[in-house]
């Protein structure tokens, strides 16, 4: 596992609050010296996310590629990158799949060019946050919600590039952030039960996603409801998962089940913002 420190990516970020949906701009995609101190500057942490961001699609996006937006608010700035980018021209003939329908309304505000997998089966890159990340690269994914188009687009890239701040790194999945598992509405506290039954789900706590789909935090009365048509049960763990990539072929194999988020030997590279600077662990 190779680390590198990359703290020149942070080049001409200007360092006045930042909101995700209204951040500040880079305006330089070359590497450049610059004399900030790590140390002594507090980030915050969507200047961290714009600083990861703003990397990923600058190292691994170049013109005539298909690409993958992710979802999230990490993934934000990246598609804002593209979109600033392509506006520029220093990108071209790129087109791109988006991950839900927040990144598909974000891309079309920016005049991204859009295609879906029917046309575009083959991805070149694909850029996505991720909830937890452990030493070997496995993910948890779908805080959002959108784990199912998430893994459907990132698993046909030939890289993909997770965009994180140091907050997300865990020695171990599971204690940290729960499992999302999206599941038919048809019967589903029944799939519910037959998911934490598994001897590898041992100990979760299944819990129905009520509200928004795209917050795993209770926000309303109703049965929260994907951009599929699903709903989304997050498998609570006080313990960190023995094996996750056991407990992803498990509940993939449950009847009911349409997919979860554990992202397992999928990750090209992670990329890190953190108090030191940016770090990539491949």
């Amino acid at each position: 596992m190779r680390i590198q420190n990359l703290s020149t990516a942070l080049l001409t970020l200007s360092l006045g609050t930042v909101n995700a949906f209204s951040p500040v701009a880079i305006t330089s995609r070359q590497s450049t010296s610059f004399a900030l101190n790590m140390a002594e500057t507090a980030l915050t942490q969507d200047e961290l996310k714009k600083m990861v961001g703003y990397k990923a699609v600058d190292d691994y996006v170049k013109s005539g590629m298909v690409v993958g937006l992710g979802t999230g608010s990490t993934a934000y700035f990246a598609v804002e990158r593209v979109g600033n980018l392509l506006k520029s021209g220093e990108l071209k003939d790129i087109v791109c799949i988006p991950t839900s329908e927040r990144t598909k309304e974000q891309a079309l505000s920016l005049d991204i060019p859009l295609v879906t997998l029917d046309t575009h089966s083959k991805l070149d890159v694909a850029i996505d946050g991720a909830d937890e990340v452990d030493p070997s690269l496995n993910l948890v994914k779908g805080g959002g919600g959108a784990l199912l188009r998430e893994k459907m687009v990132e698993v046909m890239a030939d890289k993909f590039i997770v965009i994180v701040d140091e907050s997300k790194l865990c020695d171990g999945l599971g204690p940290g952030f729960p499992i999302p598992v999206e599941i038919t509405p048809f019967c589903h506290e029944h799939t519910m039960r037959q998911v934490a039954a598994l001897d590898s789900c041992a100990g979760c706590k299944p819990v129905l996603r009520m509200g928004s789909s795209s917050s795993n935090q209770p926000d309303g009365d109703d049965i929260a409801v994907t951009d599929n048509g699903n709903y989304i049960v997050d498998l609570h763990f006080e313990e960190a998962i023995k094996d996750a990539r056991k407990m992803a072929l498990d509940i993939k194999a449950v009847v009911g089940v349409v997919d979860h988020g554990l992202f397992c030997d999928m990750s090209t590279a992670v990329i890190i913002a953190g108090k030191d600077g940016i770090s990539v662990k491949k």
